[in-house]
């Protein structure tokens, strides 16, 4: 979350009088996130996020509120997108496509135990059951086409070592997703973006997840990979924690088990979700857009967890015992 575009609270309030939420009480810009503008909105109705997409246009983003909305009907706790007399729930503010969604209960799990991650893990893959007959197509826009493009953009802020390990990445990711194990991954809507800061626990208990919107149709053993390379590391060093990971992965199998083919490529996966987030945060690093509230993430983070992901890849085994070289 950030804030590109400034909203007045009169502005706020019209909108969310057009939705029949009420009468605006306060509003707070979010200062997390990078891609959207977004404000914690409160009402004598009850709690809102209300969000202004800064880059998807009003083409693309039916396919994540409706996701949203087809999600929370199968029972997974998401934010509900809020819709007007018509049924609408894309509006226009501040002539940019807008949404308001309720704000879940809790607040988001820092410093995870293997308890933590196994919720994730097995609310992930509910998730994953939930949204296999969701009907509409979009790809995801951050994947290994995106990848391909944005390299070559940020390569020249790179030096000769970094250069050579971001390239050779690439490579090893085209390769990989050229092969048939490959193809032949389960597939279907991903969340994509599932770090710490988009999952919320209201206490002990898992309350839900949020910011779909980087959300697309990809292999669910990438959703995974993407998970693992958060939840279930050590943020200082990049360090995957075996008993995080073993507890996340196991969590999830349970509820949706793992092809074969997912197993013995989630190595390869967790690599490619650290070039993903390498790419992305160079790429807003060094080419920043103008913010009101922005603080642009560090892009070393996700080049020592590739760095690590390749030199010490970590297997699951079903039986409980994980190997790592």
């Amino acid at each position: 979350m950030a804030v590109f575009t400034e909203v007045s609270p009169q502005e706020a309030a019209g909108l969310l009088s057009t939705l029949n939420l009420g009468t605006l009480q306060s509003m707070q810009g979010c200062a997390s996130g990078i891609e959207n503008t977004n404000y914690f909105v409160s009402t004598d109705r009850g709690d809102y996020v209300l969000t202004l997409f800064e880059r998807l246009s009003f083409a693309q983003l039916p396919f994540y509120l409706k996701l949203m909305h087809h999600l929370a009907a199968h029972g997974i706790p998401v934010p509900a997108p809020q819709s007007d007399s018509q049924g609408e729930i894309l509006h226009t503010l501040k002539g940019k496509p807008a949404a308001v969604v309720t704000r879940l209960k809790g607040r988001n799990q820092l410093s995870p135990q293997a308890a933590d991650c196994a919720q994730v893990g097995a609310m992930l893959a509910r998730m994953h059951l939930a949204g296999a007959d969701y009907p509409l197509q979009q790809p995801n826009l951050r994947g290994l086409s995106w990848w391909t493009e944005t390299v070559p953009v940020v390569r020249p802020h790179l030096t000769a070592e970094q250069g050579t390990l971001i390239e050779s990445e690439l490579a090893f990711q085209q390769q990989l997703a050229a092969t048939p194990a490959y193809a032949a991954l389960p597939r279907g809507p991903i969340h994509a973006d599932l770090f710490r800061d988009n999952v919320m626990f209201d206490g002990a208990e898992l309350s839900g997840f949020f910011d779909f919107y980087f959300a697309g149709v990809d292999t669910f053993g990438f959703d995974i990979a993407v998970c693992l390379n958060d939840w279930c590391i050590d943020l200082a060093t990049g360090a995957l924690d075996v008993a995080r990971a073993q507890a996340f992965v196991s969590a999830y199998d349970r509820v949706r088990r793992l092809t074969d083919d997912e197993v013995a490529l989630l190595p390869a996966l967790l690599r490619g979700a650290a070039l993903r987030f390498w790419t992305s945060r160079l790429w807003d690093f060094h080419l920043p857009r103008d913010a009101a509230m922005l603080k642009p993430h560090d892009p070393t983070h996700f080049e020592r967890v590739l760095t690590l992901r390749r030199d010490q890849p970590w297997t699951w085994h079903r039986n409980g015992e994980a190997s790592q070289a």
